[in-house]
């Protein structure tokens, strides 16, 4: 008998497909999929994915879970690959992968209050941990389907976060990421919780295993002013971070429904440099979103240069069924495409210029593979010559960069 799961979409997959790995009964012999919805494209492959499992895996119990399912659990039930749909909520119990659990069990999301009592014990090929701080989301931007998908915004007590933290450093985890739905709005559905930023203070006073910490895709809306201290006064903060900026015009961000301007950003960006001035940015950019036009879409391209995004992660805009903005003017697809393309050129020139200024500089690599890692600014980073141990942190001396990631030997 054997459990294979499969990860579709985020972080947040990611950890709960690792907690699945840990609960379900080992006298099945099943393919779990762990859906994303975050848009109809994702879905779509989603189905793909589907298709192909059951065809390499004709014997299995397929289950079906995960944010797609959650947000249209009907059409994977009518599926003929499928034999069980499980929604977000049902898929944290081990009860419901027995092999005498129903096909078809979806409840409410919004009902949802609590989280998984399992704790986590390690993330399998992985050399880094995912710690869940919060759950879903209390905003509705425009083009969004993950509240539907996850809920309202819940966040973890910190005890409970401390408490995995310290279990997943006793196997030997010594980078740790936070994620969630929307980790920028921790403590917001409780007084009596301390901010994001508070939150990352408590877990690296109690838990000084940690030596490496990052944050998973923040809203700069959110940014508390304990989180920009603790960038400029604690070092193992990583200087990386990921924003969801999705627009760089204050007109497009006001029909997207996000709570930050562009101001607002540059302005954070700014003291983030003074904080941190080796610190590096990514984003997420929505290419052609509904009633962009050229100055709009060039005020994106303006903030990415001002700001000095490097990383970027572009998407082209992509309808989702059930949202706001699938009912606006939309921009047609061949101006999406070529919007994306031109944002990805942008961002591949601003990085390139990044990865030559590092070259003879030395950086503390993360190692994913005995040759290969990340370094603390999220950077991709192969060795020459003598290789290392995986999870460990070395120092490299950096020799050159070429597509995107850099190359050095371990000092």
């Amino acid at each position: 008998m054997s459990v294979r799961v499969i990860t579709l979409g985020c972080r947040i997959n990611t950890y709960e497909s690792e907690l699945i790995k840990e609960i379900v009964p080992t006298d099945i012999d099943a393919v779990v999929v762990n859906t994303c919805a975050v848009t109809g494209e994702a879905e779509r492959q989603c189905r793909q994915t589907i298709r192909k499992l059951r065809k390499e895996n004709p014997n299995s119990l397929l289950i079906v879970t995960g944010c797609a399912a959650q947000v249209h659990p009907e059409k994977f039930a009518t599926m003929p690959e499928v034999d069980r749909v499980l929604g977000n909520r049902e898929k944290l119990s081990a009860d419901n992968f027995s092999l005498q659990a129903p096909a078809f069990n979806v409840s409410d999301i919004m009902e949802e209050e609590g989280f998984s009592e399992h704790l986590l014990g390690g993330f399998e090929g992985r050399s880094r941990a995912f710690l869940q701080i919060q759950q879903g989301c209390d905003y509705r931007c425009t083009f969004c389907i993950v509240p539907k998908a996850r809920g309202r915004n819940r966040s973890v007590p910190p005890a409970r976060i401390i408490t995995e933290a310290k279990r997943l450093a006793a196997a030997g985890f010594t980078e740790f990421v936070l994620t969630g739905v929307n980790i920028a709005a921790y403590g917001d559905d409780a007084s009596t919780l301390p901010r994001l930023g508070g939150l990352a203070r408590t877990l690296l006073e109690n838990v000084p295993q940690i030596q490496r910490l990052r944050f998973s895709s923040l809203d700069p809306a959110a940014f508390d002013d304990e989180l920009l201290a603790l960038f400029s006064s604690e070092p193992r903060i990583m200087p990386h971070i990921h924003f969801s900026l999705q627009s760089g015009s204050d007109v497009i961000l006001k029909r997207m429904g996000r709570r930050h301007r562009r101001e607002q950003v540059i302005n954070l960006c700014d003291r983030l440099r003074q904080a941190r001035p080796d610190i590096v940015f990514g984003s997420d950019f929505i290419a052609g979103f509904p009633t962009e036009d050229e100055a709009m879409f060039a005020e994106t391209a303006d903030l990415i240069t001002r700001c000095n995004i490097v990383l970027l992660h572009v998407f082209p805009y992509s309808e989702r069924e059930g949202t706001p903005a699938a009912k606006m003017q939309q921009v047609a697809p061949p101006i999406r495409k070529e919007r994306a393309a031109f944002l990805r050129r942008q961002g591949e020139r601003l990085l390139a210029y990044y990865l030559a200024s590092r070259v003879g500089l030395t950086a503390s690599v993360l190692l994913e593979k005995p040759n290969e890692g990340s370094d603390s600014h999220y950077i991709p980073v192969k060795l020459c010559g003598k290789t290392g141990r995986i999870g460990e942190v070395a120092e490299v001396k950096i020799t050159a960069w070429q597509d995107g990631f850099l190359q050095g030997e371990l000092i």
